[in-house]
């Protein structure tokens, strides 16, 4: 499975993003990507104005031109799209994100669950679960899930995925990626073995630094010592479209034989997961 990590610098407008985007498909299926995942909320470059008329201005809804757009680029390069939104609903607004298959059909929508409720994104619903689907990538499928940016900081987001079967997170972003998220990330990808994709903005866009990575969620192989670097994949700062692969026959066998994951889990004993605390 090869996968285009998006790491651009934003436009002023939606407008523009639709044709930056474009642009870097385009290119992205010429670099041999299966699917293109961007950062979060790239229709508005992870902008959010505090003005209501502002916001609404700059938001789309699930059913706009823009989104339509990507869905038949994806049926005409064949190739998967990830598209994230500054996304309205009725009189709402939700940092979302939609998958369009290499026939450029919806197979997932998903909000953003964990909102950064103390910053900007308190003007946000959070979304309501977390969801798979299976993706069609020729020659076989995959089950991909998706979280976004904070939700990596919840085990149980990924856990909740995995469960479900996804073999692969896609993760849109928009933070600093230093040694601490960077290890969520790698924990999310260990502890379920899965593989987790991040695509973060690139340097120059406020709060952010690239690298964009892959962890395939494979921590060792039988047939060698030691451990092995589930990183297979590491982003420059720069800006650029980024190609990496997810070994999915390898991260198969790994599940099978492994103890992570559903495996020897105790849920009886988990109880207070789902009770919230004051």
């Amino acid at each position: 499975m090869k996968i285009a990590l998006m790491q651009l610098l934003p436009e002023e407008t939606v407008a523009a993003q639709l044709r930056k985007a474009t642009e870097a498909c385009r290119q992205a299926k010429k670099m041999g990507a299966d699917i293109t995942l961007f950062p979060e909320m790239w229709s508005t470059g992870y902008r959010i104005p505090e003005d209501e008329s502002a916001l609404g201005s700059m938001a789309v809804r699930h059913d706009s031109p823009f989104l339509q757009h990507f869905s038949a680029l994806a049926e005409e390069l064949q190739m998967a799209i990830v598209m994230t939104c500054l996304e309205a609903y009725e009189d709402r607004y939700q940092n979302a994100l939609t998958a369009f298959d290499r026939y450029g059909e919806e197979v997932l929508h998903y909000a953003k669950v964990h909102t950064c409720a103390f910053e900007a994104e308190r003007v946000f619903d959070p979304g309501e679960g977390f969801h798979v689907a299976d993706l069609d990538l020729g020659e076989e499928r995959v089950r991909i899930g998706a979280m976004i940016c904070f939700d990596r900081e919840f085990p149980e987001s990924a856990r909740i995925l995995m469960l479900k079967g996804a073999e692969v997170i896609l993760v849109p972003n928009a933070c600093p990626m230093e040694i601490n998220r960077l290890s969520a990330l790698r924990t999310r990808a260990y502890e379920n073995m899965l593989a987790v994709a991040t695509c973060n903005y690139p340097k120059g866009q406020p709060d952010c630094n690239g690298h964009s990575t892959v962890f395939d969620g494979v921590a060792w192989l039988r047939e060698e010592s030691g451990v092995r670097d589930m990183c297979v994949f590491e982003a420059l700062e720069e800006e650029g479209i980024y190609l990496a692969e997810i070994d999915l026959k390898l991260l198969r066998t790994y599940r099978e034989g492994e103890v992570m994951g559903w495996k020897y889990r105790h849920p009886e004993a988990y109880g207070i997961l789902t009770e919230r605390m004051t």
